[in-house]
């Protein structure tokens, strides 16, 4: 007879690190729910949490490391597996070159604990400068801001949700996606907070979203004009005189020495100059920044929507500079800094942006990864450094990152891959052996990175729910039995810390982290005693200490982002109102595309739609549920309209993630919710050019109305193309 017990856990699946309940009988999930007594979501969860079950009991999860052969798939040793991995990518490095091996890593590595501890080994062992990571077509501008500003990629601050009385967001949807950048789960309620103690939450995006709706107001903005408000916006408040009277009592412009400077860097941009492209009046731009200058206390939060357009990062550093120069910066209510438990700021590298450039396109690294835009060129194109071999690291880059199909027919070209994957997906079936690790149920947690954007300051352990079976491997166990098989020929450090951590688990260095960090007596037993969390208490005042560049300054790069303002220029000279802008959504079911194989979160009505505004839908003759032909310069889909007046006129929308389509794939779910990939429309060629991230919203596209020929309109049925790359045998 088995007898139900509890498990105390926090939900990894997204940011917002929301503490739940899982009552189990040993084996088996028999139930998911909010845990009430943690003191950071209390009590909340979002439907994603179910996924932890889902994903744990999948049929579809690959449990054995599998080989790619000319008849199919088949089951291999993990011995046999690791050393024909290592094999492989010694005969790539020994016959192309030690670069022509290129690594990707996707964001599910900073949901694990271990992964991330660990992760380190495996980049070393390979000795490669070709890596890629998502960071690129996510949140690049946050990490070049905050390294540039306060001395190190990861000292990001946070807006005070909490406490503040007026929400300024831009391009973001903390609803959907649970924050992001500002770990704080149930935003629902703090917005509704924000606004029964008299504040005001302002929405600027070019769709009217489940944010906005809840919104005190919301303005519609044409895609990737965000730049031109923020300069409107900055350009008055040195009009008005605010700035002025907010550097009399703000701390934090006084440790920038070139505040005075910004004076003159949007005073080219007045409102009445921005307002025609930007869709927002002009006397709506200066009530804007009146009332955010005038509020008690505010915060401008500037999000995806942000930073994925041509002038993301110039973008984002507007938003950080208008919450300095406003004295919103480290001050209650404003934008502030997280001080977490394991101090990764002070146990990493500040980061760098340019030390190297990619081969083919000329790109700059930051801190030693190459924008993801350059990886399918660095397959394609002949030439000394060629990438031949690739390594994939929980990452599906052909369904998120742009032009889908060029990066699938990249990936079909190599001589050797492996995936470090639980599926067979749209990515990992190129590969010639597939690893997976164990469920995230079966491994320990600790939030290492969102506990850094964390908006009240907390710390929780979790320990593995379900043992592991036998032959399976956490990820840490793969990378250090690779990095062995690699490179044995380690630094005796090196090699007693792999001894420690095959022994002890990676859980004694979030032991030393916690030892090292900001709270006396803090300790991985201590945190043991309190499975719920401990609460750590609200953001404070961290300036100036919090600054790490040595001489404890803001510095303001003024150079560097003013250059910019000449493609600024060159776009309002050339923008043209007229053009269809394509732009993503999420949704709080998915996270990129993770999840699609979970049929608790794909059940309902299909969320694959193109969703457009009845002008423009008429204009184009398209009915809502007619099938519709989008195409850009790298592809075409077809979908299914969606008219709504969500969207403002001639901006369309489709949502990241889906594209499960294509043949090779096993996931059974995920294939019969198959939708259609809105990165087969974006286009690798569209950048911000200050770092090379991707433009993925505001991709010029265009619209065709399709007749249906059998008047099924359920376009979750079946995919509506396959991409040429894959050859018809890859699955047998």
């Amino acid at each position: 007879m088995t007898t139900e017990q509890t498990h105390f856990r926090t939900c990894n699946l997204c940011e917002a690190m929301c503490g739940i309940v899982i009552q189990h009988d040993g084996k088996k999930v028999l139930s998911i729910k909010g845990d009430k007594d943690d003191p950071f979501s209390k009590g909340y969860i979002c439907p994603k949490a179910t996924a932890l079950q889902d994903l744990h009991e999948d049929p579809d999860r690959l449990r054995h490391p599998i080989e790619r052969t000319a008849t199919g798939w088949r089951e291999i040793s993990w011995s046999e597996a690791l050393d024909k991995v290592a094999a492989g990518i010694k005969s790539i490095q020994k016959n192309y070159g030690q670069n022509a091996l290129g690594i990707y890593l996707g964001n599910p590595n900073v949901h694990n604990l271990g992964g991330m501890l660990t992760i380190k080994h495996l980049l070393t062992s390979v000795k490669t400068r070709s890596r890629f990571s998502a960071t690129s077509i996510d949140q690049l501008p946050h990490h070049i801001v905050s390294m540039h500003l306060f001395g190190h990629m990861l000292r990001i601050p946070v807006p005070d949700v909490n406490r503040t009385q007026h929400m300024l967001i831009i391009g973001g949807n903390p609803l959907a996606s649970n924050g992001s950048i500002m770990t704080a789960p149930n935003m629902r309620q703090k917005l509704k907070d924000i606004k029964a103690r008299g504040g005001k939450v302002v929405v600027i995006d070019p769709r009217r979203t489940e944010t906005a709706d809840m919104a005190s107001e919301h303005h519609f903005i044409r895609p990737a004009t965000d730049v031109l408000l923020l300069l409107a916006m900055l350009n008055e408040i040195y009009a008005q005189g605010y700035a002025d009277k907010a550097f009399s009592s703000n701390t934090a412009a006084a440790l920038a020495p070139e505040v005075e400077r910004l004076a003159d860097f949007a005073k080219d941009y007045p409102a009445e100059k921005v307002a025609d492209i930007t869709g927002i009046a002009a006397n709506e731009i200066k009530r804007l920044a009146k009332e955010f200058c005038e509020a008690k206390s505010s915060v401008c939060y500037g999000r995806m929507g942000v930073s994925v357009q041509e002038f993301g990062l110039l973008s984002q550093y507007l938003i950080m500079v208008i919450n300095l120069v406003t004295g919103r910066l480290d001050e209650v209510g404003g934008l502030m800094f997280p001080n977490p438990a394991v101090d990764v700021v002070n146990n990493s590298g500040p980061g760098y942006l340019g030390k190297r450039h990619s081969r083919v396109s000329n790109l700059p690294d930051f801190n030693g990864d190459y924008p993801v835009v350059a990886m399918s060129d660095e397959m394609l194109v002949e030439g000394e450094g060629q990438l031949k071999g690739f390594i994939c690291v929980a990452g599906n880059p052909v369904l998120s990152t742009p032009n889908g199909e060029k990066l699938d027919e990249a990936f079909s070209k190599l001589d050797f891959m492996v995936a470090f994957d639980y599926y067979v997906n749209e990515t990992s079936r190129h590969a010639h052996i597939i690893l997976p690790p164990v469920s995230p149920l079966e491994r320990d947690h600790y939030d290492l990175t969102f506990n850094g954007f964390a908006v009240h300051n907390v710390a929780k352990y979790s320990p593995a729910l379900f043992a592991k079976h036998k032959e399976a491997k956490h990820d840490w166990q793969i990378y250090l039995e690779l990095a062995d098989r690699l490179d044995k020929k380690v630094p005796v450090a090196t090699r007693v810390e792999r001894q420690l951590i095959k022994r002890l688990g990676p859980k004694f260095m979030l032991d030393q982290g916690l030892k090292r960090g900001p709270y006396y007596g803090m300790t991985l037993n201590k945190l043991k005693k309190h499975p719920h969390g401990v609460d750590l208490g609200p953001l404070k005042k961290m300036l100036p200490q919090a600054i790490k560049h040595k001489d404890k300054q803001i510095h303001l790069n003024m150079d560097f982002y003013q250059a910019d303002l000449e493609r600024v220029q060159q776009m309002m000279a050339q923008y043209n109102d007229k053009q269809i802008l394509l732009i993503g959504r999420r949704h709080v079911r998915s996270n990129n595309s993770w999840l699609h194989n979970s049929y608790r979160l794909v059940k309902g009505k299909p969320r694959c739609t193109l969703m457009l505004h009845p002008d423009t839908a008429k204009e184009y003759g398209i009915e809502d549920g007619q099938k519709v032909a989008v195409t850009s310069r790298v592809g075409s889909v077809t979908i299914i309209a969606e008219v709504t007046d969500e969207l403002m006129p001639r901006i369309v929308s489709i949502p990241h993630g889906w594209g499960h389509g294509r043949r090779g794939v096993k996931q059974k779910i995920a294939q019969a919710h198959a939708g259609v990939s809105v990165n087969d429309l974006t286009d690798d060629t569209l950048i911000d050019q200050l770092c090379g991230n991707a433009a993925v919203n505001g991709v010029p596209v265009q619209l065709i109305a399709l007749k249906s020929e059998s008047g099924d309109t359920d376009i979750d049925v079946v995919a509506e193309s396959e991409p040429k790359a894959l050859s018809d045998n890859i699955m047998g």
